[in-house]
């Protein structure tokens, strides 16, 4: 069989290997629905409830995990960042951590110091590539932090120096891309680090004999220079799975160094696998009961291909939707994807939770809304804050909310009561595979956290700001425009001639019927004031906030 496009290694099946227990987790399905246009993917878990959505359109496809060679612009010491052209519309933001020099980079804290959110961008966690991300994060060595001070970065980095850095957030509209040059290749099993010579087992594998036996093969495995970490999906992979897997990552990081000494800055070195490849590299598991593909184009037999040749034991789970029914439709996915948009979320007791994304922050509301209990009002408070934890963390994922995240839940006055709906939370956003920091649940009920995101949560990709409100959410009331339209007249009194005819303005529908109806005195008054009939044109067309003097 020829290469396949994506060049993933062949490897054996990691199940020829003794297999580690992992913690039970909800059976899952994936379904991928590909066209010309888009690629949409959902991971459905349980009862087929909607818990993660990508999109990726055709066109706009996102930059997370792709290589440059860039040249630096502006070094900005009061930020301690600096501004690089990768050949996209807006410089990219580097900041100093992300600057580091691999010996640096590999003895700096987990958690460097960060600005301040609003100085950079919305989250306060290191963003890391979206595929090698939350899972592998933070598990890379043992040996104790350094304790030497941060360099500046001027000493780093100086205007129209040539780098090679990493994207780990896609632009925003106001906002380039955020980069790093402190590369990481993500496999199937493993990442490679390429020039910090270290070796780690993601967190996520708990098991301490599965940990030691993966650090073993690791010691034995890592190239000169390069360090090595094993992904989740390493979980009782055999060494020739690993090799394959390593040898496919050098080979790749090899073709990225031959580019760059190749070509000048700005270049684009290396693009990741598209969405639809990219999302079963990283999530395919045993755990996932079926793989459901439709599309319109070779989606399907790449798909095929490439989990033939990464993981051939979940093949038989790969299914093609032959039912005449769209496949988003055949598991109401859509529905699922409308409610993601609302603010409002309704609970099945009848409670509900109420989201709202700011610049800051999201704030998310727990009320008991349709839902009176059933003994008394603790009893109700608790059973309402306890599903509402778990639809909460659901909605995060769902709709990839990130930053900072403030839970204002329902107040309760029972200590026991608050320990149990935070360990409820808590539980449930270890599923989570965004990294995430949980404060402790306050005398209010209000809990703060923060979750990683690289990419842009679902309403900023499904939505745009509302032409009308220009996304306030709320317009002027049409009391409100009529008065204001009423200053206008009265401050033009003077240049308004009586024996003109009368004056034309030009009003929205529900202007026009607030001033013929409910404002007919104001109308009135106006006609009095200024000596001239008002004669309103209703354009149906006209913003709801605005009105026009037409000129005779």
């Amino acid at each position: 069989m020829s290469e396949p496009d994506f060049q993933m290694p062949a490897t054996e099946t990691p199940a020829e290997a003794p297999v580690v227990d992992d913690a039970p987790s909800p059976p899952k399905t994936m379904l991928i629905e590909a066209n010309p246009y888009e690629t949409r993917i959902a991971v459905l878990e349980g009862d087929q409830r909607l818990t993660e959505l990508f999109i990726e359109r055709h066109g706009q496809r996102g930059l997370v995990g792709n290589i440059y060679r860039g040249r630096v612009n502006r070094v900005l010491p009061g930020m301690q960042a600096a501004f690089v052209d990768i050949g996209l519309e807006r410089d990219a933001f580097l900041y100093v951590t992300e600057a580091l020099p691999p010996h640096l980079a590999r003895r700096m804290r987990p958690e460097p110091e960060e600005p301040p959110v609003d100085a950079v961008d919305e989250d306060v966690d290191r963003a890391e590539p979206e595929e090698v991300h939350d899972e592998d994060a933070g598990a890379t060595s043992d040996e104790p932090p350094a304790e030497e001070p941060l360099p500046t970065i001027g000493d780093l980095l100086r205007p129209g120096q040539e780098i090679v850095v990493q994207v780990l957030k896609d632009a925003l509209p106001n906002k380039g891309a955020r980069i790093s040059t402190q590369i990481t290749l993500p496999g199937r099993y493993l990442v490679l680090l390429p020039r910090v010579p270290q070796i780690g087992v993601s967190r996520r594998i708990e098991d301490e004999t599965e940990r030691k036996r993966l650090r073993g093969l690791l010691e034995d495995l890592r190239p000169d220079d390069h360090g090595l970490i094993v992904r989740t999906a390493g979980i009782g992979a055999t060494v020739d799975s690993l090799t394959g897997d390593l040898r496919y990552l050098l080979k790749q990081w090899e073709r990225i160094g031959e580019n760059s000494q190749r070509l000048g800055a700005p270049a684009l070195l290396h693009r990741d696998l598209d969405l639809a490849l990219r999302v079963v590299r990283d999530n395919l598991g045993d755990d996932h009961r079926a793989l459901w593909v439709e599309s319109d184009d070779d989606t399907h037999g790449r798909l095929v291909e490439f989990v033939q040749t990464t993981a051939p034991r979940l093949l038989p789970r790969l299914k093609r939707n032959d039912d005449p029914r769209l496949l988003f439709d055949r598991f109401q996915v859509e529905a699922q994807i409308e409610a993601a948009l609302r603010s409002r979320v309704w609970l099945k007791s009848g409670g509900s939770i109420v989201i709202n994304q700011t610049e800051a922050l999201v704030a998310i509301d727990v009320n008991t809304s349709r839902y009176v209990g059933r003994s008394n009002l603790e009893d109700t408070v608790l059973t309402t804050n306890l599903e509402a934890a778990s639809e909460i963390v659901r909605q995060i994922r769902l709709r990839n909310l990130g930053g900072i995240i403030v839970i204002d839940f329902i107040d309760m006055t029972d200590e026991l009561h608050r320990t149990q709906v935070f360990e409820a939370l808590e539980a449930e956003l270890a599923r989570d595979r965004a990294k995430n920091r949980l404060l402790s649940i306050s005398e209010f009920g209000l809990v703060e956290l923060t979750r990683k995101r690289s990419r842009r949560s679902l309403e900023r990709v499904l939505t745009e700001p509302c032409p009308m409100c220009r996304g306030t959410g709320r317009v002027r009331s049409s009391l409100t425009v009529a008065l204001e339209l009423r200053r206008a007249l009265l401050r033009r009194r003077g240049e308004i001639q009586r024996d003109q005819g009368p004056l034309i303005v030009r009003v929205s529908a529900e202007l026009a019927h607030t001033l013929q109806r409910e404002q007919r005195a104001l109308l009135q008054e106006l006609e009095q004031r200024l000596g001239v009939d008002l004669l309103l044109h209703t354009d149906d067309q006209l913003h709801p906030e605005r009105f026009e003097l037409v000129e005779p």
